[in-house]
């Protein structure tokens, strides 16, 4: 009799154990929202300050399920696990090409409508489309409402960042009548043809087909010209260049003076200085931040101005711009073939 209570102490206390391990941060899947104190803090902010109701709420959220695949992600990006060539033959590639030639045949007269508005250049807003979502055939396979929980109440690193995503996507489910659990995106909670997250939907999609909606899920035109309002927003210099590759093998040579931020901060003539071979195509004046890249020969060095800086305010990633501005340059270059 002892033998067999002990056993059945033995089982219990594996048991215990087992259940602890599963509450861990590790398994955010087991994890109950409602009973969350970060949570009902969530909740009580957004029933006072934007009027929700709190059943609606409880509703809501008792289907949401959190994902631990999210959070690996979130830890894995590749723009911060490859190296330039690497990230390059993801993007840069034949059939990218010709899927980019084709949304830009598609959609011409929308592309040639938002660069005259805007001033950013066609060929830039259908790269970053398609650096985003390949032109719109893969817009993401997590429920929305789903990566925005997890990361906001069971991703610490970052949790304050995604509790406003998680409100601005509640705001504007209202604002857009989206269908909450049906919205899917990426793992951070991107939407759509462009991958905007909630506060740069709410901030700077804009209703470019004049339907009276804002639909970056289903409309290529409202995404076109949402991707074009961002980029003027942000300070886009049309006409101006992107990036100037320096024109040079030499091996590390600069490696102390590259990567250090990603906005330009110091005149092109500090560089000059340290006898960087750079054309005399921009003024000494001009604000510039050196880049450096381990690409398929070795390193590579760049100046990138303001519109590098400009396209990284969308990813802020020095390998996502220079795909983006190298993807642009070879469809702009296959167009006119």
């Amino acid at each position: 009799m002892k033998q067999f209570k002990f056993a059945q102490f033995i089982i219990a206390s594996i048991s215990c154990l087992l259940l602890l391990n599963q509450s861990s941060y590790a398994s955010p899947s087991s994890s109950n929202y409602l009973q969350d104190k970060d949570f009902q803090s969530f909740l009580e902010h957004m029933i006072k300050q934007h009027h929700f109701k709190r059943m609606d709420l409880i509703e809501l959220f008792a289907e949401v399920k959190p994902q631990n695949s999210i959070i690996k992600a979130m830890e894995k990006p590749a723009e911060k696990t490859k190296t330039w060539a690497e990230y390059r033959k993801i993007f840069i590639t034949p059939k990218q090409i010709e899927g980019g030639l084709k949304f830009w045949h598609n959609h011409h007269k929308t592309l040639t409508k938002a660069a005259r508005i805007y001033g950013v250049p066609p060929e830039m807003i259908v790269a970053i489309i398609g650096v985003e979502t390949r032109y719109g055939r893969y817009k993401g396979r997590h429920r929305v409402i789903d990566a925005l929980a997890t990361l906001a109440f069971d991703y610490p690193p970052r949790a304050s960042f995604f509790r406003k995503e998680l409100e601005h996507f509640l705001l504007l489910s209202k604002e857009e009548n989206l269908a909450v659990h049906e919205v899917k995106g990426s793992y951070a909670g991107a939407m759509g043809y462009p991958q905007f997250i909630p506060s740069s939907y709410r901030e700077y999609a804009v209703d470019f087909d004049g339907d009276q909606s804002i639909d970056l899920i289903g409309s290529p035109e409202d995404a076109i010209g949402s991707v074009a309002n961002y980029f003027k927003r942000h300070k886009w210099q049309p006409k101006q260049p992107v990036a100037l590759k320096v024109p040079s093998q030499a091996q590390g040579k600069w490696s102390e003076h590259a990567n250090k931020h990603l906005k330009p901060k110091h005149p092109l003539s500090e560089l000059t200085q340290l006898g960087l071979p750079l054309a005399n195509t921009i003024p000494q004046s001009t604000p510039v931040t050196l880049i450096e890249l381990q690409g398929q020969q070795g390193l590579e060095y760049w100046i990138g101005l303001q519109n590098f800086y400009v396209i990284t305010r969308y990813n802020r990633s020095r390998l996502y711009a220079m795909a983006v501005f190298e993807l642009a340059k070879e469809l702009k270059m296959a167009r006119v073939q």
